[in-house]
């Protein structure tokens, strides 16, 4: 059995060739599988960790590609179900090089929203010590269903549980249901990693400040909001601090944050208490997820370019040594 397990969103990205330009401009493509829980899942096994994979792809082309993407990458794909009524969801994307993205999502609907909760196996979830879910497969029954049931059996069975909102809003019939269904599971992580493009939108507020007392308020142990070039601000209501980026050349930022999301789990798994890590134990652990989230955008799409533990390692010793 899997170690971690993420439910979620698998689809295929479909990256402009050419930044800057818009998705009606952009001359070509090149095909990438994608979803962030995906991402995750992936980025967790290349760095060592053994994960699992729950959703849904269609029972065409695309979804046989996507899983044998799993696969080879050694994520666990026995609960990854290939539906009949609908098709592989698609995401095109045109790369910008501030960083921004623009995406648009052929989901009408998509098999990524039609696990149902009759396709969730308790036993599975409940032998992983982590589980990692986000909000897309909170817009549309039935996959809210089966995501909030996984989401109940993991915590039922004492897993560390990881939350990555990962607002799509075009995904979501109205902006009012996106922000009551990532409230909604919020109660339920014990790390929540924010980008700082979500955070006025989730929280309401452009200020960390009032957001920060509202997420730990709900019981959230860790709260990361990630700065993209800048690094990341992190706190567990006990110390805060900040850690920042590193300077690469950046050839696409698409998944640099399930890269960072990956890295800063597998560090963390290793510490029972969240709220007992002090300032050097936490920036340590953001420095590593930080350079993790740098290496992946030095490549297009991103599971071809999520780290592994070593591509790390090294990457932190030639910083470190530019500095001597």
């Amino acid at each position: 059995m899997p170690k971690a397990l993420c439910i979620g969103e698998l689809l295929i990205d479909f990256i402009s060739t050419t930044p800057d330009v818009t998705l009606a401009e952009a001359p070509g493509f090149v095909k990438a599988p994608g979803g962030a829980p995906a991402n995750v899942a992936v980025g967790l096994a290349k760095l060592g960790i053994e994960a699992g994979f729950i959703g849904k792809v269609g029972a065409d082309p695309f979804g046989d590609f996507l899983t044998e993407t799993l696969q080879r990458n050694n994520v666990n794909t026995t609960y990854l179900i290939a539906g009949e009524a609908s098709r592989t969801t698609l995401a095109f994307v045109a790369t910008r090089s501030d960083g921004m993205k623009d995406i648009t999502f052929y989901r009408h609907p998509g098999a990524d929203i039609q696990l149902s909760p009759d396709e969730i196996d308790a036993d599975y979830i409940q032998s992983a010590e982590l589980f990692h879910y986000g909000s897309v497969s909170l817009s549309h029954s039935p996959t809210r269903e089966a995501t909030l049931k996984a989401i109940q059996c993991a915590k039922s069975a004492g897993a560390f549980i990881s939350y990555d909102p990962n607002l799509r809003l075009m995904l979501w019939d109205n902006a009012d249901d996106a922000k009551h269904w990532i409230w909604e599971v919020m109660p339920y992580a014990d790390v929540v990693k924010i980008s700082e493009e979500e955070w006025e939108f989730v929280t309401g507020d452009v200020e960390l400040e009032s957001g920060i007392e509202q997420i730990l308020g709900l019981g959230v142990k860790l709260l990361v909001v990630t700065l993209g070039e800048r690094g990341c601000y992190y706190t567990n209501g006990n110390v805060e601090g900040s850690v920042d980026g590193f300077t690469v050349e950046v050839v696409d930022t698409l998944g640099a944050g399930d890269a960072f999301v990956a890295a800063m789990l597998t560090q963390l798994m290793q510490h029972a208490d969240l709220t007992s890590l002090k300032n050097d134990q936490l920036g340590a652990i953001m420095r590593y997820a930080n350079a993790a989230g740098a290496l992946a955008t030095q490549k297009v799409g991103v599971i071809p370019a999520l780290p592994t533990h070593l591509d790390v390692e090294q990457f932190l010793l030639r910083q470190l040594l530019r500095q001597l």
